[in-house]
């Protein structure tokens, strides 16, 4: 029976399509939302349990009325899935036992499996190692607010984009992510700290190119905005253009960060070597054509290191080259670590307030990151997906004021412009 499936009340026989193999995920989510009017249900094989969180909203209803009736059964099982978040069907309870027997048959729920937890930092922050079926390891990390909680999401098993400063990149390359694999990294940060899901916030800036995974960022994004309005997540990106590019025609967008780093393409390059291939004047070409909602701003990031992109001549030419865009900058002090260049180093608060300053000056939105988790080695560019170091991230002196930004606690200097 492997490629047909029993309609679990009737006992009856119905072939499924073949169209979309579940051999390979990317191409279920271009299959989903190929036919998302109209999407085929996925077969099973005897040999494989396809992972029900790996599909998209649309086709998991149809590979499920394949098997499942009534049709209220698979609303109910849908609503286990992404509006609890559950990891195995025995947690759903108003289902017939036989059901539920008959569904594990054939399908899996797994998650990836928590191995270590941080002890909570002192600003609340907690990092969390996960171990993927393939013994891969990646990161997340749970920070708390004072009005809501963000969950930094890992997107793929290492990075092959290689930015300098960045740890996760120094490992090297792994793999993509598939949407299992980050909703559940995403699903296990909630329920652990039972956050009300109108509280939280989601943010790709874990380890990993989520632009890179595209299909299952996209797939992973339609499942989140179930219980998240779009306006509460955000995908940072080293400067994809293609990606920038797709993530544009989505008819439901989350915020976008881009990490920029230096105001010239040749500095970018030599800490962003993935300027060579997406160089700068054609990233910039590509947000000035990126939708932007009215209230919402593209997030322009910028990594300050000491000596090098930090003086008030690069914010300058920083406010010159973003100068017309709907965005605003998130200068991120650097974060050090014995893994990266040893010339590279934190800028002082003075340094700091004075680039922050010199944008303000020359019309930009800025705010400087607060550092959070930064004491357990889970802040911007310490990630891993390793047990020997913990992770932090964010911090800065006080300038102007403080107001709450789309993150996390960051400091704001001057006003919207």
């Amino acid at each position: 029976m492997s490629r047909a499936t029993r309609k679990f009340s009737s006992g009856s026989t119905s072939t499924t399509s073949p169209s979309c193999a579940p051999s390979a995920s990317i191409r279920l989510a271009k299959c989903a939302r190929r036919g998302a009017s109209n999407p085929s249900p996925l077969p099973v094989t005897n040999n494989e349990r396809v992972n029900l969180y790996d599909l998209a909203p649309a086709q998991l209803q149809a590979t499920l009325s394949e098997i499942v009736s009534p049709p209220f059964r698979v609303k109910q099982i849908a609503e286990w899935m992404h509006s609890r978040g559950v990891d195995s069907f025995d947690a759903m309870s108003n289902l017939p036992k036989e059901l539920r027997a008959h569904l594990a048959e054939r399908y899996t729920l797994e998650f990836p499996q928590v191995v270590e937890r941080t002890p909570p930092a002192s600003d609340g922050s907690q990092k969390y190692l996960f171990v993927l079926g393939d013994g891969n390891r990646i990161e997340s990390v749970y920070m708390p607010m004072r009005d809501r909680t963000s969950v930094c999401l890992s997107s793929q098993a290492g990075c092959a984009v290689g930015c300098t400063f960045c740890v996760t990149g120094f490992f090297g390359a792994g793999r993509n992510l598939t949407p299992s694999e980050m909703l559940g990294q995403f699903f296990t940060v909630q329920r652990e700290h039972q956050v009300p899901f109108e509280m939280m916030n989601a943010v790709f800036m874990g380890m990993g190119e989520p632009l890179l995974n595209f299909d299952h960022l996209v797939t992973t994004l339609d499942i989140l905005y179930m219980n998240i309005a779009a306006k509460r997540i955000t995908v940072s990106t080293s400067g994809i253009i293609p990606g920038v590019d797709a993530l544009a025609k989505l008819e439901r967008r989350p915020n976008l960060a881009v990490s920029i780093n230096a105001p010239d393409r040749k500095r970018r390059e030599e800490i962003m070597p993935i300027t060579k291939k997406y160089p700068l004047d054609e990233l910039i070409a590509a947000l000035r054509r990126y939708p932007t909602e009215k209230g919402r701003e593209i997030t322009i990031e910028y990594v300050l290191l000491a000596g090098y992109n930090d003086s008030k001549a690069d914010a300058v030419a920083l406010a010159r080259l973003i100068r017309g865009l709907s965005a605003k900058v998130n200068a991120i002090p650097f974060n050090e670590d014995p893994n990266l260049p040893r010339w590279m180093q934190r800028p002082d608060d003075e340094a700091i307030d004075a680039f922050a300053d010199a944008l303000v000056r020359n019309g930009a939105h800025v705010t400087v990151r607060r550092s959070k988790g930064r004491e357990i080695a889970a802040a911007c560019g310490q990630l891993r997906g390793k047990t020997e170091r913990k992770r932090p991230q964010r911090r800065v002196n006080g300038a102007v004021r403080v107001e709450p930004a789309e993150i996390e606690r960051d400091l704001m200097y001057g006003e919207r412009r």
